[in-house]
């Protein structure tokens, strides 16, 4: 049976890492083609850049790129905010092609609230004091994801069900967290400064929807997740923000033989996706 079709004002969503085995492009297709939104914000680390020299680039992950393409084309607004996995499209800040537009950071104001959506990588000290380390982290997330699927051709043959390795260790690690973040209160701090009501980013892969109080006053803090993980998004309905989990019916599988596609060049694959989204920006 086919999904309801949700219409929404606003989406945002980040993390997808296409170009990685971890992401869920699967799934995230089902999301995108289960709502009609006026504006989608595409929240940065959308193609990892990092894990992209791999060469793998299944037929899974170009569908996604072609759904959001033919959501442009159809009337909706498509933001893109660039992430550190996917900052090689920095330098294209402020451009527009009719509905698509890349920019850094984007600012809302949203029935007189003051809505602030970044990736959230320039409050990360790793990123910036030791990015060698935060690269080794991505390479052994890489290893553990492969780690993960062999683990789950086991699963489903005894239980019929999948885990996300990764995912458990970093609930156990959230739930020790219960105290505010550096992150968090770097993130917090900065809005408030800006006057800000509603902050709303990504980067760390944890979902969560809540108000930060700090020395300088509160703020409204949404982390929309990602599409690795846990398959959630921040959107807005009559000016209410949410955030929201999506529940695929069915599992995300494994590629099926032939999906994948030898990708020689990186830079003519960003260069091919530019020209699609600059064609397709002018339906």
């Amino acid at each position: 049976m086919q999904e309801a079709i949700q219409k929404i004002d606003i989406s945002v969503i980040s993390d997808f890492h296409l170009a990685t085995h971890a992401s869920k492009a699967k799934s995230l297709l089902k999301y995108l083609k289960s709502i009609q939104p006026k504006t989608l914000v595409l929240n940065g680390d959308i193609i990892d850049s990092w894990r992209f020299s791999r060469n793998y680039f299944p037929k899974s992950h170009l569908k996604v790129l072609r759904q959001v393409l033919k959501m442009i084309e159809k009337g909706v607004q498509v933001v893109y905010i660039t992430g550190n996995h996917d900052d090689v499209f920095r330098k294209f800040n402020n451009t527009r092609l009719g509905n698509f537009s890349i920019v850094n950071q984007l600012e809302l104001d949203i029935n007189g609230q003051k809505t602030w959506i970044f990736h959230g990588d320039v409050f990360d000290h790793i990123i910036h004091h030791s990015p060698w380390l935060a690269k080794l982290g991505a390479a052994a997330y890489g290893f553990l994801t492969l780690f993960n699927k062999f683990i789950n051709v086991f699963l489903k043959l005894f239980s019929g069900k999948e885990m996300i390795l990764y995912k458990s260790m970093k609930d156990r690690i959230a739930k020790r967290k219960a105290v505010l973040t550096n992150f968090e209160k770097a993130i917090a701090n900065a809005a408030i400064s800006k006057g800000i009501d509603l902050v709303i980013c990504g980067h760390t892969h944890i979902p969560v929807d809540k108000t930060i109080d700090t020395e300088k006053g509160s703020v409204r803090y949404i982390n929309c997740g990602d599409w690795v993980e846990h398959f959630s998004a921040a959107e807005c309905i009559d000016g209410e923000w949410s955030l929201n989990y999506y529940h695929s019916e069915e599992e995300e599988d494994a590629d099926l033989p032939g999906d994948e596609l030898f990708i020689p060049d990186k830079k003519q694959l960003y260069k091919s996706i530019v020209e699609e989204l600059s064609v397709a920006a002018f339906f």
